[in-house]
């Protein structure tokens, strides 16, 4: 396997095995800027212990794409969901680029892409506050299923190469990396509302009626909108709901 060509935004931790590229991005990050500076990139081949959101454990045996990018943006704590929206488009353009024509590639809220109506992609967020509630440094987890998915999840998976898609997870790395840098310019130069408007462009569900399960309760309505900060509008019949947290289910998907 060639070794990945990276922008030099980026300063590349390859590592065989380890228990979460997360864990191991915020072990570096903790040590501090001058240990772990900004574009810290952890790629491992494989994980142990791999998470998704809500602390789901995440199958991750060699064969797909498994890194963690350390990110040390000057913003309030609130505003580093926003990454998670700019590494979408990131991972959706990767799909775009990399893919034949003729494949469905959906974003898919919060932090998924989908691959012909099914799940190749999660992202995980993870932030340290500082005193001021400032973010002191965010972790940006990806997981691209490049040769394997799982069977057993709630939401219909697959892989690259399931789809016909042949390449590597270098590949998608570079393709990644360059992609989430142009994206997180424009984040830079013009704010949330680009990322925002070319979200709702490739998202799936808008318009139409969804399951939204939470912690406590499900609600189903209509997803209408994202608001300024990325919360989901909902429409239900006792009013709109804003929810920053939640597991979207659709009609076909139950």
């Amino acid at each position: 396997m060639r070794q990945p060509d990276l922008p030099s935004a980026y300063h590349l931790v390859s590592l065989e095995t380890v228990d979460s590229t997360n864990a191991e991005a915020r072990r570096l990050a903790a040590l501090g800027e001058d240990k772990a500076p900004d574009g810290t990139l952890i790629w491992a081949k494989e994980q142990t212990d791999g998470r998704g959101r809500r602390g789901r454990k995440w199958s991750s045996p060699p064969g797909n794409l498994y890194c963690s990018l350390v990110l040390r943006p000057d913003v309030a704590v609130a505003k580093a969901a926003e990454f998670g929206f700019i590494a979408a488009l990131a991972v959706f353009d990767v799909l775009g680029t990399l893919g034949e024509p003729g494949h469905k590639v959906q974003c898919k809220w919060p932090n998924d892409v989908l691959l012909n109506d099914k799940k190749v992609a999660g992202i995980l967020l993870e932030t340290e506050t500082d005193a001021d509630g400032h973010a002191d440094w965010v972790i940006l987890g990806l997981g691209l299923n490049v040769g394997i998915f799982p069977g057993d999840t709630d939401f219909p998976a697959t892989s690259l190469r399931a789809e016909g898609v042949g390449a590597t997870e270098v590949d998608c790395l570079d393709s990644f990396c360059r992609h989430f840098l142009k994206w997180t310019s424009a984040w830079l130069e013009e704010g949330f509302a680009p990322i925002r408007k070319n979200w709702l462009w490739r998202c799936i569900g808008q318009g139409e009626e969804i399951e939204v399960r939470l912690d406590k309760e499900t609600l189903t309505g209509v997803f209408t909108d994202l608001d300024e900060d990325g919360a989901l509008l909902l429409k239900t019949e006792d009013g709109e709901r804003r929810i920053t947290a939640g597991d979207v289910f659709f009609a076909s998907t139950d």
